[in-house]
């Protein structure tokens, strides 16, 4: 559901997930956010009109945690299934999956400049990946 927290009165619900949506991330411009849920999905939408812009497909397992670089272009998710993917935010497309966990991942967030995402584990350790493109 999307609010209008002045009035107090409720905008529009949103329907899209088969299971439970558990996390969400606002872009930083604010016109996007995403939606993970336990049915492994990770769904764009566009906030004004409410259209389910695309699925994000990849996890095996439920989606733990979701965060955008401050330019927006990339979406981080964190997932129990130990992995974390990095999707390009205008194709829907993914681009690189990082395993180095040993169990489900709690949190990820990027650094300011987006060179570096940070990951949070329930095998308690942190990790720093730098991102790096090839050609």
């Amino acid at each position: 559901m999307l609010w209008d927290v002045a009035s107090g009165r409720e905008l529009r619900t949103l329907y899209g997930h088969l299971e439970e949506a558990l996390f969400i991330a606002f872009s930083p411009n604010g016109r996007l956010w995403a939606e993970g849920s336990q049915d492994k999905l990770i769904k764009l939408w566009d906030v004004a009109s409410g259209r389910e812009l695309c699925t994000l497909e990849g996890h095996s397992s439920m989606v733990t945690s979701l965060a955008f670089s401050s330019d927006g272009n990339l979406l981080a998710s964190g997932s129990k299934d130990k992995t974390i993917k990095l999707w390009d935010v205008s194709s829907g497309r993914e681009l690189i999956e990082i395993e180095g966990h040993n169990d489900s991942i709690s949190s990820v967030a990027f650094n300011p400049d987006g060179g570096f995402l940070a990951s949070i584990s329930c095998d308690n350790t942190i990790k720093l990946w730098k991102i790096i493109f090839q050609d």
